[in-house]
């Protein structure tokens, strides 16, 4: 009951937002020939100031301010603007997010801008459509998980290229994956983990880094895994009305995965932090031999000074399927934008194949239409860095299944419960068993 009482107060307030903003004007800082727009990835802003210059070309007497803001206070300060009614015009939206921002209908549709879907990669137009059938994001970039791999380390412990990007798993004993995760692991004495006399509690290199418990999604964590075992969230693939972390299938994954750090090949849960020791900082440091990541990771990793880099697709799983998490961001414009007229510009602008090669040039990100995905694999390519690991399952990979982020109501509370369960499971050992009291809270909160 309390999340429902936290969720209607902020519905309550941003709605009040929405009269008293209306009566002043909306987003402030924004005039008839300002379009302000909000990001927070500092990565891509040149490639978005290169498109503001585009269509301000275009569209003489338009301007686009750019706002730049990192991952936290983006969504503070954003869900305080919808309060505040200082709201920018366009902003970058998050597919969690998403669910939330339009039940609290801030968000403009976006019917009439003319998005079709044959225009973007496979599901991105179509996440973005809202339970009540208006569009309300225009697809801006998508990423994919792959394994990224020390290939000094590898090369130590004998495995080839070839080797990581033909692994498999399964639940029972881990497979060829777990094989090689153990491989890669060493401890301070130099026993590997397939080794007799290995020490797991004194380890020197784990196998794979940490990134969390991964909360109620596991984006770059189990979700390669539960898909590939064939475990979905929820009971449809948008706005499911049942989340399903109460199966057996998913807990029995989740048991596995976490059951990878009781062996020592897993970097324990108090090795992560989000902002001083994410899993690229421990690959880097050489405190582990390899990570799950997103795309959206490919330069950081590929930046480190005195490391060179692998990528591997992600194990095949059970099914005999390999399986990534796809996700997609998209531009959303605000309901109470001052500079509606211009804001739908500056969103079709976007989402056009002109703005989208501008950022494909960058090799910052895959943007979301086809051209633009082909541009920023050539811009990586002469940087000599190779991304088929994140483009086969997206553009023809056989043996591949990808998946969205689970795209239902009350998203925010989901992770309010799922985050500090997952943690218990993998800090303290609570049994996989308790998520299905954490999973009769979230239905209870669908109606269910």
């Amino acid at each position: 009951m309390r999340f429902r009482t936290v969720f209607t107060s902020l519905a309550a307030a941003v709605a009040l937002s929405l009269v008293t903003g209306c009566a002043q004007g909306g987003s402030s800082g924004s005039s008839g020939n300002t379009v302000t727009y909000w990001l927070w990835d500092a990565n891509q802003l040149p490639a978005y100031e290169a498109c503001a210059k585009g269509f301000e070309k275009q569209n003489p007497g338009l301007n686009v301010e750019i706002t730049q803001m990192g991952w936290d206070d983006y969504w503070t300060k954003l869900t305080a603007s919808f309060i505040a009614g200082t709201e920018p015009d366009v902003f970058t939206d998050h597919i969690q997010k998403f669910g939330q921002f339009a039940d609290l209908d801030v968000l403009e549709p976006l019917d009439d801008l003319g998005i079709e879907e044959s225009d973007y990669q496979p599901g991105l137009a179509a996440n973005w459509i809202g339970q009540d059938g208006h569009r309300y994001g225009a697809p801006k970039d998508w990423d994919t998980v792959a394994f990224f791999y020390n290939e000094k380390m590898a090369a130590d412990a004998g495995l080839t290229a070839a080797e990581l990007g033909g692994l498999s798993w399964n639940p029972e004993d881990g497979g060829t994956f777990e094989k090689a995760v153990a491989r890669l692991t060493v401890d301070r004495n130099g026993k590997r983990g397939d080794e007799p006399g290995f020490d797991k509690n004194n380890v020197k290199v784990y196998g794979l880094a940490t990134g969390g418990a991964g909360d109620g999604d596991g984006q770059t964590q189990w979700s390669p895994f539960t898909a590939s075992a064939g475990w979905s969230y929820t009971d449809s693939k948008r706005w499911g009305s049942r989340y399903l972390y109460d199966s057996e299938t998913f807990q029995s994954v989740v048991d596995w995965y976490f059951g990878l750090a009781e062996k020592g090949y897993l970097a324990p849960f108090a090795d992560y932090s989000n902002n001083a020791n994410p899993p690229n900082a421990q690959v880097a440091a050489g405190t582990a031999a390899a990570a799950f990541d997103g795309a959206w990771m490919i330069s950081t990793y590929y930046g480190a000074k005195g490391l060179e880099i692998g990528t591997a697709v992600t194990p095949q799983g059970p099914t005999g399927k390999r399986a990534t998490m796809m996700n997609g961001l998209a531009d959303s414009i605000t309901k109470n934008a001052r500079n509606k007229a211009g804001a739908k510009k500056w969103v079709r602008y976007l989402a056009s194949d002109a703005c989208q090669r501008t950022v494909g040039r960058y090799g910052i990100v895959f943007p979301a239409t086809p051209d633009g995905t082909e541009t920023a694999v050539a811009a990586y390519r002469k940087k000599g860095v190779d991304v088929s690991a994140f483009t086969e399952p997206v553009t023809g990979g056989k043996g591949f299944t990808t998946f969205s982020f689970p795209i239902t109501d009350y998203a925010a509370d989901v992770y309010a419960l799922m985050r500090p369960a997952m943690q218990d499971i993998y800090a303290n050992g609570a049994p996989v068993s308790s998520l299905n009291q954490t999973n009769s809270q979230i239905n209870f909160l669908l109606g269910q």
